[in-house]
């Protein structure tokens, strides 16, 4: 599956403010997909959108036809919107990936998109919400998902102990990253060495052990990516693609953060899933371990959860991650860098746009173009992205053709 080009919206984009909505930042990601491509408009055959909230946030849902809605020459073209959470934009690619495998299609669009700036912060943690199991678990709170990873933290400290230090590594990291990145929404935020601290005042508690840097803030934004077939290259021999999706893997598992505890007990990663689903990326990719990898994104919704990645990915032993934070090995220079364009703590976290973005972003590495953040000598790369309390999960390996 070769990928053609893709764009990314700023995501320091308040587009709510300044009085746009969905249509305006679809056409705004459509269109610069396309020049980054090379390709017209016409040349799509399906079109996949990811997006969770749209309903709670905007009113809008059905977004599956806003792209027809903003590009005539897509007027007639199949489309459909997929939602997973978080990882709603990697089901999105999985879905386009599907269809041209099948045969169905030679050339997809795929993005991602979500408007979250649209009511109060408390309002928008407690939409969110919905993303949990609604009615059962984290119900004398708004604020469901730090509550959620705060609990994560509390069974990895059970299990194997945890120093929150190393959670305030992990973020002052992503967001010292995120200062190269020209679409990151982090990227000219002023910060203090205390904030990175215990200090209530520069870096304020949320819930249990997870203070403000430890979170993703809300994000306005989109991203998208055009996919297409061996048999549209050969169509096309003007065409020179210069990446392919070479492995992934997808796990689902039930939404109860509680129960995903009690299934893992006896186990010895706390979710063995998470594993899985990019083991079997890896395998499809024919790669034996994340050490043949060159860089990885992984889903810093909070720095709890990209501590998880560390140890489940193999970069360290179970309950480990640690290790890997402090001799250096994620850092950009490090021996396999993590998120070396700000992740979703320094970039942002529209949420149906990150699994897209992520893939975009290694996109860009492996072709060299990632600009004052591309790593060095970069050939393959990898994504995680997850959507609620891991209850999905999403992996793919991209590769220099």
């Amino acid at each position: 599956m070769h990928i053609l080009g893709g764009a990314q919206t700023d995501f320091a984009v308040n587009w709510h403010r300044a009085g746009l909505g969905f249509d305006a930042l679809i056409r705004d990601v459509l269109e610069a997909a396309l020049t980054d491509a090379h390709l017209d408009a016409t040349a799509i055959d399906v079109v996949h959108v990811g997006n969770a909230f749209g309903q709670l946030f905007t009113g809008q849902g059905h977004l599956g036809g806003m792209p027809a809605t903003v590009h005539p020459d897509l007027w007639g073209i199949p489309a459909s919107r997929h939602e997973a959470a978080c990882a709603s934009g990697s089901m999105a690619v999985l879905a386009a990936m599907a269809d041209l495998e099948s045969g169905r299609y030679d050339c997809a669009l795929v993005l991602g998109a979500e408007l979250e700036k649209t009511v109060p912060g408390g309002q928008a943690a407690a939409y969110m919400g919905a993303a949990a199991w609604a009615g059962h678990e984290a119900q004398d709170t708004d604020l469901v998902w730090p509550t959620q990873f705060a609990a994560i933290a509390d069974e990895y400290d059970r299990r194997y102990g945890l120093d929150p230090v190393h959670l305030r590594v992990i973020s002052e990291l992503n967001i010292t990253n995120a200062r190269l990145n020209p679409y990151a929404q982090t990227r000219d935020w002023t910060y203090t060495d205390a904030s990175f601290t215990t200090d209530d005042t520069a870096n304020p508690p949320v819930t249990g052990v997870l203070r403000r840097q430890d979170c993703s803030q809300m994000t306005d934004g989109a991203a998208a990516v055009i996919l297409v077939s061996d048999r549209f290259l050969r169509r096309h021999s003007e065409i020179r693609p210069t990446a392919v999706i070479s492995g992934w893997g997808h796990r689902t598992v039930g939404l109860p953060l509680d129960e995903k505890f009690r299934v893992s007990a006896a186990e010895p990663y706390v979710f063995p899933h998470v594993r899985t689903a990019f083991l079997d990326a890896l395998s499809r990719a024919g790669l034996a371990d994340i050490h043949q990898l060159d860089g990885i994104e992984v889903h810093d919704c909070f720095s709890m959860s990209e501590y998880i990645a560390i140890d489940h990915l193999g970069l360290t032993a179970p309950g480990e991650s640690w290790k890997a934070v402090e001799s250096g090995m994620i850092g950009r220079d490090g021996s396999l860098p993590v998120n070396p364009g700000g992740g979703l703590i320094g970039i942002g976290h529209p949420v149906g746009a990150t699994g897209v973005r992520m893939l975009l972003d290694a996109y860009k590495q492996v072709t060299g173009r990632a600009g004052d953040y591309q790593l060095p000598d970069v050939t393959r790369y990898g994504t995680v992205n997850i959507g609620g309390s891991t209850t999905t999960v999403a992996s793919f390996v991209v590769e220099t053709v």
